[in-house]
């Protein structure tokens, strides 16, 4: 986790008005994290921090791609991403429950440290189903794999049928 220290944005030394930060995401930032989605990343983060006398305000934009593995030909593929997000830090004494998107920032608070929203915002992105573009035409995608499911697809449901009478049996129940 040290070297998440990196993400960490001193902000009481800043004047008011905008900042931009850059961050280079690497697999070196996802190690960090024990159970993560995405080991490989060639990510580019700016950050642009808006500081104003009762808050500030992140504005994230992260862009490269992530190494995922296809659901269906089970070959890894570069996974193109375009983040855009903003997230609002108030200045306040107590929390502040009304918003979860709003973080409190204390009186004592001299920095704050991006890495984890970072980290969630790349995460959130990662599509729930991973496959390759245009199957069977990328260089990425695993034909071999493809034309073995087609097959096994077409001739398990027969073979089950013809072969296995417990099926037979069961049917007689509708």
């Amino acid at each position: 986790m040290k070297s998440l220290k990196t993400y960490s944005i001193p902000f009481t030394g800043l004047k008011l008005g905008k900042h931009l930060f850059e961050y280079a995401i690497t697999d070196a930032f996802f190690d960090e994290f024990e159970y993560s989605l995405v080991k490989k990343a060639n990510l580019q983060c700016t950050v642009e921090l808006d500081k104003q006398e009762t808050m500030l305000i992140l504005d994230f934009k992260i862009t490269g791609s992530i190494d995922l593995t296809c659901d269906k030909c089970l070959s890894p593929y570069p996974q193109p991403l375009d983040i855009h997000e903003q997230q609002i830090a108030k200045f306040a004494d107590e929390e502040i429950d009304e918003d979860e998107e709003i973080i409190t920032l204390k009186k004592n608070d001299f920095e704050i440290n991006v890495a984890g929203l970072i980290y969630e915002y790349v995460t959130v992105a990662v599509p729930f189903f991973t496959r390759c573009n245009d199957e069977g035409n990328t260089p990425y995608c695993d034909k071999e794999m493809l034309d073995r499911l087609k097959q096994l697809e077409g001739g398990s449901e027969t073979n089950n049928e013809q072969h296995d009478p417990r099926w037979d049996a069961l049917k007689k129940f509708k």
